[in-house]
């Protein structure tokens, strides 16, 4: 049972564990920001801020006049601090811009940021970043933001949506203007097609009854003559 003993072992031996997180704590220092897994930005926040806390407290001593006589400088928070950030541009930097930066804040330099899980091996990851180095995280500033893109992204698909029915209107309405004449033309032809022959018809049977009645007149007298010669004989 490791009761009592804090921090994680990260799968490292010691030497490779304090490597590790000397590497990371330079490269946040230059960046401001960078993106590994949680374990070891939890791992990671308080190591980076012993640091910066060491190069804040050096800064106020410099101002107050408490360094040891001849010396307008702490050397000796520069060489600590320097055992474990070995490059030169990143230790300056440390002292000549982040610490005034943190001067009025009393820990808490640091922020993790969770960013789900990682392709591949499926392990956690987070962003870990100086908080008055990154964007600002105010919740009114935050809001001001999301109405004005709120707006913005709303009002287009309005005016969309409003220009988009009356174009399908008068797209239907001339469809329906183009399609209605047509149509009674049609009707119109059949039509006038079926009376004709409905016309014809009737006057075929019209002729034909004509030559019947015709025919049956001239077939008459001679009938009613050769039964008059008959009663002669």
């Amino acid at each position: 049972m490791r009761h009592l003993v804090s921090g994680r072992k990260l799968k490292r031996t010691s030497s490779h564990r304090k490597a590790l997180l000397a590497n990371l704590a330079t490269e946040l220092l230059r960046h401001k920001s960078i993106k590994t897994t949680e374990a070891k930005a939890k791992e990671l926040r308080p190591y980076v801020e012993a640091i910066i806390t060491r190069a804040k407290n050096a800064l106020l001593r410099e101002k107050q006049g408490l360094l040891p006589e001849k010396q307008t400088m702490d050397v000796h928070s520069r060489r600590v601090v320097g055992r474990v950030i070995r490059v030169k541009d990143v230790l300056q930097e440390l002292f000549d811009s982040i610490a005034p930066a943190v001067i009025d804040r009393n820990g808490g330099y640091t922020r993790v940021i969770k960013t789900g899980f990682r392709k591949g091996d499926a392990s956690k990851t987070a962003i870990i970043e100086l908080v008055d180095f990154s964007a600002p995280q105010d919740g009114s500033y935050a809001i001001k933001k999301k109405k004005k893109a709120v707006k913005t992204t709303e009002s287009k698909p309005k005016a969309a949506k409003e220009a988009n029915p009356k174009k399908e209107e008068k797209v239907v309405e001339t469809v329906e203007e183009m399609a209605t004449p047509v149509i009674f033309d049609e009707v119109i032809e059949v039509a006038e097609e079926s009376v004709t022959i409905v016309d014809s018809t009737v006057e075929e049977t019209v002729a034909e009854t004509v030559n019947n009645d015709e025919v049956a007149e001239e077939s008459a007298p001679t009938n009613d003559s050769e039964a008059a010669e008959e009663n002669k004989a």
